[in-house]
């Protein structure tokens, strides 16, 4: 492996240059943090790095990636939550990379994008050279969604990329769903009569032997845990936006099981000429059993269920063997229906393996030793449907990612309670094999902001924000003229807040829900005394500088729901092994939000003002100082009068 000054030019020779071709000024902790991620890829040693806003991340861990990538002529793979971070790093920041970089290195730096199947528009589905909606709509639908599609099929001649993103305005998911495919829908490129031109082979192409893949958490958590390779081979992962990982590594890994998708399994094992007996026969069963069961987590089911799932088991897999035999020719003579017919088979084994996981659950006596949890949720709309997830991550990850490359995690918000441990347990980081750095900011948060807690409210109740809390938001969004973005626990909240501050202020409340987020965010950025009311997606994705957000309103710390199946098990396996259960997940959830929250203030190093916790739990409670010590080192007080002079200075001073 290359060394830190392997080749012509230094990490921090080119980040140099890198950073003069951008017009931008050298950051200590941008420096810091590309020699630790340039000594993490070549000393093969996992690597977590908190680097706040303002450092440039993202400039820090592309120059080493592409440094590296070309010196041991391999990929390197950045994988992020988020679509908009995605798009950032495609269309902003590499481009410009590339152009900075490429007088000092082998070649032009390259890059490419990966996204899932379903984010291209399929040729296939759209018929293309036949009708393009008709086939595709219901009467009734046709009317509104048939528009929509009929837009993508003209829009599908012209694109070179057929990515959704880039059709702008874009079309409801309900339309997108008639012309696009999941992997599994797929005909595949070789049987597909539109398989040489299709959008999403054509941008998986494009990602071969490049320098640089940008991805996602979900792909990249398909490409860990299955055995077929998603992404192109790599030697190492940048892991952007990482306080999302364990959330969306265990999304990829739940399963779910309803009537309604077991009796579509049915007919469409009908159709292709399967018996639906089997599986129709258990499902009236299934769902008499889970009937009889409370809804939440399952730790122990009744015999009837028990055995409802024994037979749902062998139900789905004598359906699965019946249909798995496809006619000699089909292959090449119905092609879809082929498709189908292994689509089925793939789905049908994974509605099996799902109850093989639930059985298992119930088959281990000891709950110590349960690896999923299983959970029943009721819905009169959508029908109800038992859930398995893992009850850790860590473990998947720890031998299926960490075990086979290097990674680099990332964030802004990686220190819980003031350190690493937290999330290297949650990500099941093996112990020995990595480094930690705590980037900083170029920002003095003790100079720029105010934490201000609210001490003299009573504390958060069940029956939604009290009138002392009400007239706080009221007094404090005077003071600052507007210029509010307020986050709310929930969605109660923050439509009772907006329309209490409606009624008695002279400023635009601007509520998420009442039109797209991005277009919200845009008139709060434009407007400077308007304020913005919404939950917990404005928690983390809002990036207004400037004085339009001079004040950061938090309606309660934000606790995970008690009810929550998964949540309630993780603490439960804590407190069982001798850990605290709430601190371990209930306080650390709290303290990633709360630090994405409080990160929403300072995001140039010239913005001023106040986060504002209008929950007094955050001084009164032991918890508390945990909190607080994962939020920016604000100055702090509890005093009302200093926090609206404060605001009121401020004002004057814009």
């Amino acid at each position: 492996m290359a060394d830190e000054h392997t080749g012509d030019h230094s990490t921090e020779e080119l980040l140099e240059a890198a950073v003069a071709a951008l017009g931008g000024a050298e950051r200590s902790g941008q420096v810091k943090m590309a020699q630790a991620v340039t000594r993490a890829l070549d000393s093969e040693r996992h690597l977590a790095v908190q680097a706040g806003t303002g450092t440039g991340k993202s400039l820090a861990y592309l120059v080493p990636a592409i440094r590296y990538a070309q010196a041991n002529e391999t990929t390197v793979v950045v994988s992020t939550a988020t679509i908009a971070l995605q798009r950032q790093l495609v269309e902003r920041d590499l481009p410009r990379l590339a152009d900075a970089l490429e007088p000092l290195l082998s070649h032009r730096p390259t890059f490419a994008i990966q996204k899932g199947r379903n984010n291209y528009v399929c040729l296939h589905k759209l018929m293309l050279d036949d009708a393009p909606s008709a086939p595709l709509l219901d009467d009734e639908d046709l009317s509104w969604v048939g528009k929509h599609v009929k837009r993508v099929a003209e829009w599908a001649q012209d694109t070179e990329t057929g990515d959704r993103d880039d059709l702008v305005p874009g079309v409801p998911d309900q339309a997108w769903r008639q012309v696009s495919v999941t992997s599994n829908e797929c005909l595949g490129a070789t049987r597909c009569p539109h398989g040489a031109d299709c959008f999403a082979e054509l941008a998986r192409e494009r990602t071969k032997d490049v320098d640089i893949v940008v991805t996602n958490h979900a792909l990249l958590a398909i490409d860990a845990l299955s055995d077929i390779a998603v992404l192109p081979e790599h030697d190492a992962v940048i892991i952007d936006e990482a306080h999302e990982l364990d959330g969306r590594i265990t999304s990829v890994a739940t399963s779910e099981i309803s009537a309604r998708a077991l009796s579509m399994a049915a007919r469409r094992a009908s159709k292709l000429g399967g018996s639906r007996d089997a599986l129709e026969e258990v499902i009236d069963d299934f769902t008499a059993a889970i009937d009889l069961e409370e809804p939440g987590r399952w730790e122990t089911i009744s015999d009837p269920a028990r055995a409802a799932f024994a037979a749902l088991r062998d139900a789905l897999w004598k359906t699965r063997s019946g249909i798995a035999d496809s006619p000699e020719g089909e292959a090449d003579n119905d092609p879809e229906t082929f498709a189908e017919r292994g689509n089925l088979k793939n789905h049908l084994e994974d509605l099996h393996d799902a109850v093989v996981r639930i059985l298992d659950v119930f088959d281990e006596p000891d709950p110590a030793k349960h690896v999923d949890v299983v959970w029943l949720t009721r819905s009169d709309r959508a029908g109800d449907s038992v859930s398995v997830a893992p009850l850790s991550v860590a473990g998947l990850l720890h031998d299926r990612l960490f075990g086979e490359t290097t990674v680099v995690l990332t964030s802004a918000t990686l220190t819980v309670g003031g350190n690493f441990d937290a999330m290297a347990a949650a990500w099941g980081l093996p112990k020995g094999t990595w480094d930690s750095l705590d980037a900083g900011t170029p920002f003095d948060p003790r100079k720029s902001g105010i934490l201000y807690t609210a001490t003299h409210l009573p504390a958060p109740g069940r029956d939604g924000l009290s009138r002392e809390t009400l007239d706080e938001i009221a007094e404090l969004i005077t003071a600052a003229g507007g210029r509010t973005l307020g986050l709310f626990s929930s969605r109660r909240a923050a439509e009772q807040a907006a329309e209490a501050m409606r009624a008695r202020l002279p400023f635009d409340i601007l509520l998420q829900g009442e039109d797209s987020t991005g277009v919200l965010v845009d008139q709060f950025a434009k407007n400077e005394n308007a304020c913005l009311f919404g939950t917990l997606t404005l928690w983390q994705g809002v990036d207004v500088p400037g004085s339009a957000c001079s004040l950061v309103i938090i309606d309660r710390i934000p606790f995970p729901r008690p009810d929550d199946p998964l949540l309630q098990a993780r603490a439960n396996a804590a407190d069982a092994a001798g850990r605290s259960g709430f601190m371990e997940v209930s306080a650390t959830h709290a303290s990633l939000l709360m630090a994405q929250g409080a990160g929403r203030l300072l995001r140039s190093v010239d913005d001023r003002g106040v986060v504002a916790v209008l929950d007094n739990r955050l001084k009164t409670k032991r918890y508390g100082a945990y909190i607080r010590r994962s939020l920016p080192a604000f100055w702090d007080t509890t005093d009302p009068e200093v926090v609206r002079g404060a605001l009121r200075r401020l004002v004057a001073t814009q």
